[in-house]
Formats: C-alpha cells, structure tokens, sequence
C-alpha cells in the first residue's frame, strides 16, 4: 500500500526543497542564456511587459479615452490585471519548453527532471515581484496607500504559481513528443488574453454570459489583484469563485504530475 512517505506530489515539494539551490543556479543561468548577446543583457526582462503595458494604456486611454473605472485611474485598473497575466504568460509559455532547452540534464545526469519547469516559473516569479513593487508605487504615486487588502497578493500569488505548475508539468512533457504543443499553447493563451477581462470591464458583456468567461482561471486571479488593490474585498468572500479555481487547478497539477511521471522514462529515447 502507497505511503503518504512516497505520494507524489509530496514527493515533489520535497525534491523542490531540497534542490532549492540547485534551482536557483538553474534560474540565473536561464535568465543570463535567455538574453546573452544583447546589450541591456536581463533588463529586456523587464521592459518588454513596461512597453506593452505602455501601448495599452496609450491606445485606450489617449486614443479612446477610456474612463475611470470605479473612480480609479484607468493606468491603476489596467495595470492591476496586465502584470499577473504577463507572469500567467510567460510562466507557462517558456515552462512548455523547459524540457526540451535542457536535454542535456535529461540525458546524461541523475536529475529530478520534474524541477525543469519550476526554473521558469521562478524566473518568471523574478520578474513579477518587481512588477508588484512598482504596482505599490503606481498606486501610491496616485495617493492609493497600501491596505491590510493588498496582503491578499501573497496568496494570488501562490495561486498562480499553483496553477501554472499543473499546466508546465503537461505542456512541458508532452511538447517532447508533440512539438506542435508549443504553438498550441501560444495560441490559447492569444484567446486567453483577449477572453479575459483585462483592459475591458466584465460588465460590458451580458449577465448570462458572464458565467462562461469565469470559468478561465486567469480571470480569478486578475480580478483578485483588483479586489485587493481596488475593491478591498477578501478572496474567501467569493466563495463559489475560490472553489472552483482550486478544484481546477489541484485537478490541473494531479493530471499534470501523473502525465509527467508516466512520459519521462522515455524523454530520453525522444530527445
């Protein structure tokens, strides 16, 4: 009978613990691998997302002159859901390929396999955080000082990592047998950008139909960094909301764990 000792899953946050290190060698090599050669080196890391939140707001609120939302800045509303997609997009995107980048680990050293993706969550993570402190600034530049509310991105945070953990774990084994999982992946989070409700207002879509839109976990995320930032209102207040996004995203790292561990002893053979 399986000991808990050896259940999967506890195994791996044991492995991540142990190799805590490790991983974070593996990120900076990553950071400095993904930008060798190019003069500003890991600073495009952070000004790629600058500029693109820069072209939004520049369309919507220069171009269409977007409002206020709820008596806020439309830049503090839109910045609130672009800086936790951009770690959603770019944690799952570059986890897909994490394997395949490193076929040398999978090859020939005894290594847990399992911590490839991690590497890019946690390069993403790096970034992130520096997003949310330049969020606390935007907001306090613009008089909003922090609440006991805004502690709540601690936990969306984690959420997020939790979330793209299961979806790394999947996308990343099976890209090595299916490298059109790549370009699948690219183009879902495409529609997930647009069908979340990042620089456009849930509102303006129909109440029946809002239901449909909610089911993206993207959308439980975005919409808490505003409860926190905007709204003051606490994750356990959407009770049915918070449910679904944890039952979605344990089934999600459950699948995506047990897909792993059944393709890795033949990642080899592939690569």
């Amino acid at each position: 009978m399986r000991t808990m000792k050896n259940f999967y899953p506890l195994v791996l946050i044991r492995d991540i613990f142990t190799n805590r290190k490790l991983l974070w060698q593996l990120t900076k090599r990553d950071f400095k691998e993904r930008y060798l050669g190019s003069y500003l080196g890991i600073l495009w890391a952070f000004i790629q997302p600058a500029v693109t939140v820069l072209i939004f707001w520049f369309v919507f609120q220069v171009g269409f002159k977007s409002v206020p939302v709820n008596n806020f800045p439309f830049i503090l509303w839109l910045v609130c859901g672009m800086f936790p997609w951009f770690f959603l997009s770019e944690s799952i995107q570059s986890a897909a390929n994490s394997v395949i980048e490193s076929s040398f680990l999978v090859k020939k050293i005894v290594f847990r396999v399992e911590l490839l993706p991690i590497v890019k969550i946690i390069s993403a993570l790096v970034v992130h955080i520096f997003f949310v402190v330049v969020l606390f600034s935007m907001f306090a530049i613009y008089g909003h000082l922090p609440t006991i509310y805004t502690l709540q991105i601690i936990y969306y945070v984690f959420a997020m990592i939790c979330l793209t953990l299961g979806l790394s774990w999947l996308t990343s084994s099976l890209t090595v047998f299916f490298r059109d999982v790549r370009q699948l992946v690219a183009m879902i989070l495409q529609f997930g950008f647009w069908g979340t409700p990042i620089f456009w207002n849930l509102k303006m879509i129909p109440e029946q139909f809002q239901f449909i839109l909610k089911l993206n976990p993207a959308y439980y995320v975005v919409e808490g960094y505003r409860q926190s930032f905007i709204y003051h209102e606490w994750f356990w207040e959407h009770f049915y909301l918070t449910a679904y996004f944890w039952a979605f995203t344990l089934v999600t790292m459950f699948i995506g764990a047990w897909c792993f561990k059944k393709l890795r002893p033949h990642f080899a053979d592939v690569l």
